[in-house]
């Protein structure tokens, strides 16, 4: 493994693609035993990092002198609560406003009480981010900060290959900065299916069959998961799986960032990134001069 984040400085003063990259890794170290994770993140900056246990449902709380970032870890396959938690599809009524996932909503009930109870003397920036599961797990935990009787809400949210949490009324009950990674033809992120009323949120950024972020149209897209299923069949590989991989979010942002350094994006990319901000900027302004309890239209 290699870490290419770094947090000597506030997580605020990066762009987009860094702050992507550093949540990416911090998602992939969740998924690591205490002594790993440790190592890992301490060469990343944060050194100061608790495990959180309770019944299956598993978090790390990393901070440093300027942030707290809470990383819920994704499903892991020898692990009978996650597969529970990923299969129990049923929606039951949130404890906010909508239906939510019952299965994601037992495993943040499970973290709750020590999250809040960490959260409540929190003074740093805070931010939430996962991976699968974790994804899930970290926007309802997100959306409850924001209704608990603590201090410190969200500064941002991100998630990679995430499922869909709740209904329309669920997911746009509370705005933030919320940005949902998506890789080509990640299975887990259409799951659980739109038929069954389950919707996503936030500012999605796509990733293409090549590896590049993309702005695409509905046709467009199609294509593309099309283009990415034969690749990935030449390869060897079920696309739909392989996608899901935390590895290859983190491959494709970090190629993302080496072009905008290098001044090398394409035109297509750098329309994607600043669409992306600006669209995710006026969502919480709107969000800031709004009743915070109106429902916005459905996004999906």
């Amino acid at each position: 493994m290699f870490v290419h984040s770094n947090s000597f400085s506030p997580i605020v003063q990066k762009g987009l693609l860094e702050r992507s990259l550093l949540f990416s890794e911090l998602s992939n170290i969740a998924y690591m035993k205490e002594n790993q994770a440790n190592h890992w993140a301490g060469i990343i900056g944060f050194h100061d990092l608790r495990f959180i246990n309770r019944d299956g449902s598993q978090a790390y709380i990393f901070e440093n002198q300027y942030d707290c970032v809470i990383a819920c870890r994704g499903t892991e396959p020898n692990e009978w609560n996650d597969l529970k938690a990923d299969i129990d599809a049923v929606s039951v009524v949130a404890e906010t406003i909508g239906r939510v996932h019952r299965g994601f909503k037992k495993e943040v009930d499970d973290l709750w009480p020590v999250l809040e109870n960490k959260l409540i003397s929190n003074t740093k920036t805070l931010w939430f981010c996962g991976h699968s599961l974790g994804g899930a797990m970290a926007a309802i935990c997100a959306g409850r900060c924001y209704l608990a009787h603590i201090p410190s809400v969200p500064t941002g949210l991100f998630t990679y290959g995430s499922p869909r949490v709740g209904n329309t009324r669920y997911v746009n009950h509370v705005k933030l900065e919320y940005f949902r990674w998506v890789n080509n033809n990640d299975i887990v992120t259409r799951v659980p299916p739109a038929w069954m009323n389950y919707r996503h949120t936030g500012q999605e950024m796509y990733v293409n069959a090549y590896g590049r972020v993309r702005e695409m149209t509905g046709w467009q897209r199609t294509k593309d998961r099309w283009r990415g299923f034969w690749m990935g069949i030449k390869n060897g590989e079920i696309d739909n799986f392989s996608d899901h991989s935390i590895d290859l979010y983190i491959k494709a942002i970090f190629t993302g960032l080496e072009y905008e350094k290098s001044d090398a994006m394409d035109k297509k990319s750098f329309r994607a990134l600043k669409k992306a901000i600006t669209a995710q900027s006026n969502t919480v302004k709107c969000q800031n001069l709004s009743d915070s309890t109106a429902i916005p239209g459905e996004q999906v």
